[in-house]
């Protein structure tokens, strides 16, 4: 008898356990909400901030020196990061390398229109979905 209610206690304790990963309890909320940002603001200011490295068209300007070189934004290592990573990577820049957090010079809605407009670089090849 003592066996079945130890059983019973068990599977109680892992059924509740089990369900607390399906919900939000006590999970710290993301500073980093995802939202969908405008691609034609975000162009604008990718112009005006980001071609410098990362070029016209997302793949980097020829002939600078940096090391490593700044991230072709059409590749398929960048296009299939999440979108809270690749928001975090522009806010708060990448170490060791020449990018930059651009968290205080952008705001929050900013740096999502820049990521709408970065998916749209995507380049579509048969290999990728």
């Amino acid at each position: 008898m003592r066996r079945m209610a130890q059983g019973t206690v068990l599977c109680a304790l892992v059924a509740g356990l089990s369900g607390l990963g399906f919900s939000n309890v006590g999970v710290k909320q993301s500073a980093v909400l995802a939202r969908e940002g405008d691609a034609v603001t975000g162009r604008e200011i990718y112009v005006n901030t980001c071609m410098l490295c990362h070029g016209i068209d997302g793949t980097g300007v020829r002939g600078l020196q940096f090391v490593p070189p700044p991230a072709d934004l059409t590749s398929f290592a960048v296009q299939s990061r999440l979108d809270g990573s690749l928001f975090r990577r522009i806010h708060d820049g990448k170490p060791n390398t020449v990018m930059g957090a651009w968290k205080h010079a952008l705001s929050d809605e900013e740096i999502w229109d820049v990521l709408a407009y970065v998916r749209t670089l995507r380049i579509e090849s048969p290999g990728q979905p």
